[in-house]
C-alpha cells in the first residue's frame, strides 16, 4: 500500500494541534513536525504523536521551513497540513480510501480547503489546494516524435474536504512577513502583491494600511500591472487615504479606479466617505454601484451582504422603509459564489 508522511510546521499551536493530529495520525505512516519557536506546549503535544519533532529557526519564510520538513520525509507521498486544519469522519474515510487505491503515476493530489471558522481573505467558501505530493518524481519522455521530457505534474483532483478551523487571526504575523520581504528584496512577486493587498484591505489597521499604501505607490511608479492588479493595489491606497483623512489624495486615487470602470471596493470607500459626511443620498449611489454595477477585486463581500446592509441602513435613515427592508432581505439571502444553487 502507498505510504504517507505527514509534514507540518508549527508555532504556538497548543490550542489546536491535538485536534488536527487526532484526525490524521492513524492514516499517516510517518509524522514530521517542525517547530519554529513555540513558547507554549506545542512541542510536548507533538511528541505524544511522534518522535520526529525538529526545531527550525524562524526567519520570516514559510517556504524554507516547509522545505526543511519535506527533506525529513521518507514515505511515498507527503501530506502537508497546518495545525488549524481537521478532517471529519467522512473525509478521513475518503483519505484512507485514496491511500488504498493511489496510482503511482499521480504526483499531486488537490483537495478542497473549506473555511469553517474565522472569516479569512478567501472569496469563496472553499477552494482547491494541492495537499498531497509525491516525494520522488520520475521524469519520463513523452510524444512518439519530437519527444520531450514531461515537466507538468500529473494532478488528481480529489473530492476530499479539509476543514479550516482557526481560533484566531494571523494577519499581524503575515503583515510582518510581507513587510520584511519587501524591505529585504525591494519587490514582491505579483502573487504576493495580490495577497498582501487582500490581507491589508480585509484586516489592516490604519498603521498597516499606511505602510502598505506607501509600498504600493512606489511599486505602481516602477512596475507595469494589469488593470485588475492596478485596481487591487490602488483600492488599498484609497482605503488608507480615507482613514488617514487625506481627502484630496483619497479622491485622486479613487477617481483613477473609477475611470477604469471601477471596482466594488473603491465604490464602498466612496460610500463610506459620503456616509461619514452625512450625505446619505450620495452614499447610497456608491453602495449601489458596489453591489450591482461593478465587481470586486479583493474582497467579494464588498459587493455582497456587508454593503447591502449599509444600503439598508442608509435608506432607513432616509426614511424609506421599503427600500431599507429590500436591501436587508438581499443581505440575508446573499451567498458566496460557490454556495449558490
Amino acid at each position: 500500500m502507498t505510504t504517507f508522511s505527514l509534514c507540518m510546521i508549527v508555532k504556538n499551536e497548543a490550542e489546536v494541534l491535538a485536534r488536527c493530529l487526532d484526525s490524521l495520525a492513524d492514516i499517516m505512516d510517518e509524522i514530521i513536525i517542525v517547530d519554529t519557536g513555540s513558547e507554549d506546549a506545542t512541542k510536548d503535544i507533538a511528541r505524544r504523536y511522534t518522535a520526529k519533532v525538529y526545531d527550525f529557526p524562524w526567519v520570516d519564510d514559510f517556504s524554507l521551513a516547509r522545505n526543511f520538513a519535506f527533506e525529513k520525509a521518507s514515505c511515498d507521498y507527503i501530506y502537508s497540513a497546518d495545525a488549524d486544519e481537521v478532517l471529519d469522519d467522512k473525509n478521513r474515510k475518503a483519505l484512507k480510501n485514496l491511500k488504498s487505491v493511489m496510482m503511482h503515476e499521480v504526483e499531486i493530489v488537490t483537495m478542497w480547503y473549506v473555511e469553517s471558522g474565522v472569516q479569512t481573505v478567501l472569496n469563496a467558501k472553499k477552494e482547491r489546494r494541492p495537499k498531497l505530493f509525491k516525494r520522488l518524481r520520475k521524469f519520463v519522455w513523452v510524444d512518439p516524435i519530437h519527444e520531450t521530457v514531461r515537466t507538468d505534474p500529473v494532478v488528481f483532483d480529489s473530492d476530499i474536504e479539509i476543514l479550516h478551523r482557526p481560533v484566531g487571526n494571523h494577519s499581524s504575523r503575515d503583515f510582518d512577513i510581507f513587510e520584511n520581504a519587501y524591505a529585504t528584496q525591494g519587490r514582491l512577486s505579483k502573487k504576493l502583491y495580490q495577497m498582501y493587498a487582500r490581507e491589508l484591505y480585509k484586516w489592516g489597521d490604519v498603521t498597516r494600511l499606511a505602510h502598505g499604501a506607501k509600498v504600493f505607490l512606489q511599486v505602481l511608479s516602477e512596475e507595469q500591472f494589469s488593470t485588475d492588479m492596478f485596481m487591487m493595489l490602488t483600492a488599498v491606497i484609497v482605503r488608507a487615504e480615507r482613514l488617514l483623512g487625506n481627502q484630496s489624495e483619497f479622491m485622486k486615487h479613487a477617481m483613477k479606479v473609477i475611470s477604469l470602470g471601477g471596482c466594488s471596493e473603491v465604490c464602498v470607500e466612496l460610500g463610506d466617505h459620503y456616509r461619514d459626511k452625512d450625505d446619505l443620498k450620495e452614499a447610497v449611489l456608491w453602495y449601489y454601484n458596489a453591489c450591482y454595477e461593478t465587481g470586486s477585486v479583493l474582497d467579494i463581500r464588498s459587493c455582497g451582504s456587508e454593503t447591502m446592509l449599509k444600503l439598508s441602513d442608509c435608506y432607513e435613515k432616509l426614511g424609506d422603509g421599503d427600500l431599507s427592508a429590500k436591501y436587508l432581505k438581499a443581505a440575508s439571502e446573499w451567498k458566496l459564489p460557490d454556495e449558490q444553487d
